[in-house]
């Protein structure tokens, strides 16, 4: 039997690819996908992942979510992922009914009616799961785990302290660290070691199929996006390997730590403590990924892809 799977996402290239990964997976069955801003507008991150999912065959419905955070302005990255969030990828194929329901809305009342706990899969900042747990509070008990992507132990990738979707929503990341909620977090420390290249998109693209065609068209222009920004050869594909977590675990290493989100300083804002040694002797709070099996990553995502022949 599947396990029930929700993802909350802001599509984005990366996302675009995690989206892939799960669109035929044979043990969580994907209830539905719910957007926020994030990577671009939540204006473009629900059309692209409806797109998304139109292109790949996924049924699973898609709600449109949280346009800004909750307390900071908004923060999107245009020159990461283009002006749509999915420049690259020009199919227009949308699905035949656009749900009207709030991802929030929709969110607590799908986990409330939950008869087993439901797996959250959180790849963009984390504004519709803290709004969820604000408005409802006993949706948690019907949460499995959250298995996010974002954080660092280390150097952050939009300000030196911070990675980009705690950055981008610091006080829903702190909502969602302090919630009790048992937590999986990929964070820079192994998405950089997940990294793409001219090779690795030429492999992925002889399937020819649409997943094969999704990542050549998205791959390439996000190779050269992150090249210019952060004069990287390589390109970390950061979203899937939270993926990674539910359908190989064992391809990372994890650490319990407990992680608590800077909300307070400006140079520090939207930094992951990550208490790696327990000097603060406060009991651990996530499951925080120290390592990768790259070769691995890269063999399951290659699985993934060929089951769209």
């Amino acid at each position: 039997m599947k396990k029930p799977l929700i993802m909350d996402c802001d599509p984005g290239r990366d996302d675009a690819i995690a989206l892939m990964m799960l669109g035929k997976d044979e043990n969580y069955e994907l209830l539905g996908i719910t957007t926020v801003a994030g990577n671009h507008t939540v204006s473009h991150t629900f059309n692209n992942a409806q797109r998304l999912s139109a292109w790949l065959g996924i049924e699973a419905p898609v709600f449109r979510g949280c346009e800004r955070p909750l307390l900071r302005a908004p923060v999107i990255a245009p020159e990461i992922h283009g002006d749509t969030g999915l420049d690259g990828f020009d199919e227009q194929c949308m699905p035949k009914h656009q749900e009207t329901e709030h991802a929030v809305n929709w969110l607590v009342k799908t986990l409330l009616a939950a008869t087993e706990p439901v797996t959250l899969l959180v790849t963009g900042p984390m504004t519709n799961i803290a709004m969820a747990l604000r408005l409802a509070p006993t949706v948690l008990s019907h949460i499995d785990r959250i298995v996010l992507m974002g954080g660092s132990m280390t150097l952050g990738n939009v300000t030196p302290a911070a990675e980009f979707n705690m950055y981008a929503d610091p006080e829903a990341a702190k909502i969602v660290f302090t919630s009790g909620a048992d937590l999986y977090m990929a964070g820079l420390d192994v998405t950089l070691k997940a990294l793409c290249d001219a090779e690795t998109i030429t492999r992925m693209s002889a399937h020819k199929n649409p997943a094969a065609k999704l990542f050549h068209d998205l791959m390439i222009p996000y190779c050269e996006a992150e090249n210019r920004a952060y004069g990287m050869p390589k390109a970390p594909v950061h979203d899937p390997v939270a993926v990674a977590i539910l359908q190989q675990p064992d391809l990372i290493t994890f650490r319990e730590m407990n992680v608590t989100i800077d909300t307070s300083t400006q140079e520090g804002y939207g930094r992951t403590y990550c208490d790696y040694y327990n000097t603060t002797g406060l009991k651990p709070n996530c499951h925080v990924a120290v390592n990768l099996n790259t070769e691995g990553f890269w063999n399951l995502i290659e699985h993934q892809i060929q089951k769209y022949n």
